[in-house]
C-alpha cells in the first residue's frame, strides 16, 4: 500500500482561523473562493513516503518526488481536497476521499485516499498517516459502466417510438393460479370471465416512458400519464389485451399487433405494439418492454382509399364497384326478398350543356344528399352511373319499396325549397326479386320501370330527348 507520513497542522490552524471568522458552512465557503483550498494544500509538509509510494508515482526518492508535487496534484485535485476539508472541519481526525494524481511519466491514477491522525495528534494534525490505494482499474470500470447507462439511457429517451418499461410479474402469477386451478382452455375461459382479463390490466406496473411517449399521448410529464393510463387504455383495448394474455398462456414472450390506444385530449391513435420480456427475466416477467408506432396517419390513408375506392367522391354515396359487391353478397347470402329501386336524375343534361357542368355538379351533389338522408341500413344506395342512382332494400317487400320511392320524393321536395335555380327530379323504378331469380333480373324490371317513367316525365313535358 503506498503510504504517506504529513504535517497538516498547518491545515488544522487554517481550519481554526475560518472557525474563528464565523464560517459554518465550510463547503460554500470553499467553493466560493478557489484559492482557499489551494492555500489548504500547500499548507501540507510531506515528511516521509515508502517505496511502494514512490514507485506507484514513478519517482526516483522523495526529492525527486516532493520538487514536482505541481505535476502529481493538479487539474481536479482540488475538489477532493475540499472533501478531506470538510470532514476534518466538522471535527474529525480522519478522511476519505477519491481523487485523481499524476504519475511522473505522465499516467493519470485515480485512488483511493484514506488519512488518520496518529495517536496524540489527533487535536493538532502533526502526524497524518495517509494511504493512497490505486483504483484507476476499478474507476475505469465505474466510468465505462456510467458511459454505458448514459448511452442506453439516451437511446431510451431519444427513440423515435414511444417506449413503455413494465413488470408483468402480477400478471404471470395471476396466469400460474390459473393454470393450477385446471384451466387448460385460457380461451373459453377469458370468454366466460372476462372480469379477469381486466383485473389482469389493473396488475400491470409501468416503471418508465421515454420522451415520445409523452409527446404521443399528450402528457404533460410522466406523473400525468401514469395518472390517467385508464383514459389511454380503453374502449377495445381490452380485446387487444385478452389477445396478448393468450400468447403469453402459450408461452410467446415476444409478439406484435396493431391496436387502439388514445390521447389524453381524447384523440384515438392507431398504433402498431411490439411487446418482449426482456433476456434474463423470463422467469419472472418482471421487465416487458413494449414499444409503439404511431401508424394513426397510415391507417387514415389506408381507411381513405377504402373509402374511394367504394364511394363515390362527388356524391358520398357508395360506388357501382359496391353496388355490384353487394348484390354478390345478398345472393351468397340467400337473403329474399330484396327489392331494388333504380333512380334516373332528370335534366342533368340540359343543365350541364345550358349552365356547365359545375351546375350538374351542384344537382348531382343534392342528389347523393336525399339518398343520403332517406337511406338507412341495412339498406344501402349507389350512383352506378353518371346520372343513375340504385337502392337495394334486403328482406324488403314490395310495398317497402314503394315507402322508401315515396320518401325520397319527399325529401326531393324538402331539397328544392332549400336549394333555388334549377330543380331536383328523378325517374324512379322498383321491383322486388321474386323466390329462385337472380337479383340481376329484378335490377333489369326496375330500370325497364325506371325508364317507362322517364319517358312519361319528358313526354309530359313536351321535350323530345333524341334532340
Amino acid at each position: 500500500m503506498p503510504l504517506w507520513l504529513e504535517d497538516w497542522s498547518g491545515v488544522r490552524a487554517l481550519l481554526e482561523d475560518w472557525r474563528e471568522a464565523g464560517v459554518s458552512d465550510v463547503r460554500a465557503f470553499l467553493d466560493a473562493d478557489p484559492l482557499r483550498a489551494e492555500a489548504s494544500s500547500r499548507a501540507i509538509r510531506i515528511l516521509a513516503v515508502n517505496d511502494r509510494a514512490l514507485a506507484l508515482l514513478a519517482a526516483r526518492d522523495l526529492d525527486h518526488l516532493v520538487d514536482n508535487l505541481s505535476a502529481v496534484f493538479r487539474g481536479d485535485m482540488l475538489r477532493s481536497h475540499v472533501d478531506e476539508l470538510v470532514q476534518l472541519f466538522e471535527g474529525g481526525c480522519e478522511f476519505c476521499s477519491l481523487a485523481a494524481n499524476y504519475a511522473l511519466d505522465g499516467r493519470r491514477l485515480d485512488v483511493q485516499v484514506k488519512g488518520r491522525a496518529l495517536p496524540g495528534h489527533e487535536r493538532d494534525l502533526r502526524l497524518m498517516l495517509i494511504s493512497t490505494e490505486d483504483v484507476t482499474a476499478r474507476e475505469a470500470a465505474r466510468r465505462r459502466a456510467l458511459e454505458s447507462d448514459a448511452y442506453a439511457q439516451g437511446l431510451f429517451e431519444h427513440s423515435p417510438v414511444s417506449l413503455w418499461v413494465e413488470d408483468f410479474s402480477a400478471v404471470k402469477d395471476l396466469l400460474a393460479e390459473v393454470r393450477a386451478g385446471g384451466v387448460t382452455d385460457f380461451r373459453t375461459f377469458t370468454d366466460v370471465h372476462p372480469e379477469f382479463v381486466r383485473r389482469c390490466m389493473s396488475e400491470i406496473r409501468v416503471l418508465d416512458v421515454n420522451r415520445h411517449t409523452l409527446e404521443l399521448f399528450r402528457a404533460r410529464d410522466k406523473r400525468t400519464l401514469l395518472h390517467r393510463l385508464d383514459d389511454v387504455f380503453r374502449g377495445s383495448m381490452e380485446g387487444f389485451f385478452r389477445e396478448q394474455l393468450v400468447d403469453l398462456w402459450n408461452d410467446k414472450l415476444f409478439h406484435v399487433r396493431e391496436v387502439v390506444n388514445y390521447a389524453l385530449d381524447g384523440e384515438e391513435l392507431h398504433v402498431h405494439m411490439q411487446f418482449s420480456v426482456l433476456p434474463g427475466h423470463e422467469a419472472h416477467w418482471d421487465l416487458v418492454q413494449v414499444a409503439l408506432t404511431d401508424i394513426t396517419a397510415r391507417k387514415k390513408a389506408e381507411a381513405y382509399l377504402e373509402y374511394l375506392g367504394k364511394h363515390d367522391t362527388l356524391t358520398r354515396l357508395y360506388n357501382r364497384s359496391f353496388f355490384v359487391d353487394e348484390m354478390n353478397r345478398l345472393e351468397r347470402k340467400r337473403v329474399q326478398p330484396v327489392t331494388v329501386i333504380i333512380a334516373d336524375l332528370n335534366g342533368l343534361k340540359s343543365a350541364n350543356d345550358s349552365m356547365g357542368h359545375a351546375a350538374g355538379d351542384a344537382l348531382l351533389r343534392r342528389a347523393g344528399e336525399v339518398f343520403t338522408e332517406g337511406v338507412r341500413r341495412p339498406n344501402h344506395a349507389a350512383r352506378i352511373g353518371g346520372d343513375e342512382f340504385a337502392v337495394l332494400m334486403p328482406g324488403s317487400e314490395a310495398e317497402d319499396g314503394a315507402a322508401m320511392i315515396g320518401a325520397l320524393q319527399h325529401y326531393v321536395e324538402m331539397n328544392n325549397q332549400f336549394y333555388g335555380g334549377e330543380r331536383l327530379s328523378f325517374s324512379f323504378g322498383a321491383a322486388t326479386s321474386k323466390p329462385g331469380e337472380r337479383l340481376e333480373d329484378a335490377v333489369r324490371r326496375a330500370d325497364e320501370r325506371m325508364y317507362e317513367e322517364k319517358r312519361a316525365f319528358y313526354n309530359a313535358a313536351g321535350i323530345d330527348r333524341r334532340r
